[in-house]
């Protein structure tokens, strides 16, 4: 049974027909209500499973009075019924679960079963975004990217110490984990990608 906003996200509960951003996996939701205060002319939903790490992104977004940021609690398999063919122009990937059992791989958020997915709700051309302390995820997802001829447009597996990257507010808004990954001195991976358009 598809969720009741499904396609109206926009006229229903935003209000305007600005473009809508995801960030699955949010966590705490650092990344959904800074680019929600940043971008004031996007609409931008976080979506985890975890009602206790999005009760903080709320809270900060009610207490910023951000009318463009919402959260929703939900599994990413589901997103297919919460939004939209062409609904999405966008989705971030915050230092998601690796899943780094073979037995687990089609769990991975950039997985070419969750692409499949991404596909039939995002805008075409839209970017998807992954940030990641996870060698193994990383380069997990260049290969998928590489295999199924997405397009690839950035990539670096050292963000903060690569210069050639200035993709806005990569660097300034950091996660709870992403701090603790800096601290204790990983580096952070970031690739950014479009999907072909095969899929839909």
């Amino acid at each position: 049974m598809d969720f009741g906003l499904k396609g109206v996200w926009n006229q229903t509960h935003f209000g305007n027909k600005n473009p809508v951003i995801l960030e699955v996996g949010c966590g705490k939701g650092e990344y959904t209500v800074a680019l929600g205060k940043t971008y004031p002319d996007h609409n931008f939903i976080g979506i985890d499973i975890k009602g206790n790490r999005i009760w903080k992104g709320a809270s900060d977004a009610l207490a910023e009075k951000l009318q463009n940021v919402a959260f929703l609690r939900t599994q990413a398999e589901h997103l297919n019924m919460f939004f939209g063919e062409k609904e999405i122009s966008g989705i971030w990937l915050t230092f998601p679960d690796p899943q780094e059992k073979k037995a687990r791989v089609k769990k991975r958020l950039t997985s070419p079963t969750f692409l499949e997915r991404y596909s039939k709700i995002l805008v075409p051309q839209s970017p998807i975004h992954l940030k990641t302390d996870n060698i193994l995820l990383f380069e997990y997802t260049l290969s998928v990217i590489n295999e199924e001829k997405h397009r690839l447009l950035t990539y670096t597996y050292d963000l903060y110490s690569d210069n050639s990257v200035n993709e806005p507010l990569l660097k300034e808004i950091q996660t709870y984990y992403e701090k603790m990954f800096l601290k204790e001195g990983k580096a952070i991976h970031y690739l950014k990608f479009s999907l072909n358009g095969k899929q839909s």
